[in-house]
């Protein structure tokens, strides 16, 4: 069992939004408004809300240790996970890039996908939950990657074709967070 398999909380997660006064009319908080940050987490892509630390400013896209020790610099405390009807416009607008960037950061985890991706039922595979990928495509990655295992994602587009997998695994997410569809690769 790997360390991720263990543990099902987020260690990192990536500023979407820092509201230095608080939610508007949020039912989490106190009879104070308090600076609030609304984060993606970097594992499990968790959508959540913290408090900051008294004096912290945190920056759009900033990735701050959210985990359970007690070393936190800049969070004070997780509220809880929301979701993305919850988020404010701005970090809606945020989501799609920091997703990108995670995904850039993690090449490893999802070259992996392309190479262990698996069918979902008998007539469609999980490869094809991917925005972009038909079955000409999925064709094509199969075939490719019996051949050889995918390196990394320029490995990928060149030898299959297809556009850019950092992009199709980013949309991907961001559907998973935004709309709820039957089946969930990524989000947890």
């Amino acid at each position: 069992m790997t360390t991720l398999e263990r543990k099902r909380y987020e260690e990192f997660a990536y500023v979407l939004d820092y509201l230095p006064q608080g939610k508007p009319r949020s039912t989490m908080q106190s009879f104070r408004a308090e600076p609030i940050v609304q984060l993606l987490g970097e594992d499990y892509f968790t959508l959540l809300e913290a408090v900051v630390n008294t004096g912290a400013v945190l920056n759009s896209r900033e990735r701050v240790y959210v985990g359970k020790s007690a070393t936190r610099t800049k969070i004070s405390h997780i509220l809880g996970r929301t979701n993305y009807e919850e988020l404010t416009s701005e970090a809606k607008n945020e989501l799609l890039s920091v997703v990108e960037e995670i995904a850039k950061n993690h090449e490893k985890r999802f070259t992996d996908f392309f190479n262990e991706a698996q069918a979902v039922t008998p007539r469609m595979h999980s490869l094809e939950l991917l925005p972009g990928i038909g079955k000409k495509y999925m064709w094509a990655i199969l075939k490719e990657r019996e051949k050889k295992t995918f390196e990394n994602y320029k490995d990928i587009q060149t030898r299959t074709q297809i556009p850019d997998p950092v992009k199709m695994v980013a949309k991907r997410v961001k559907q998973e967070l935004s709309e709820e569809p039957k089946y969930k690769i990524f989000v947890r």
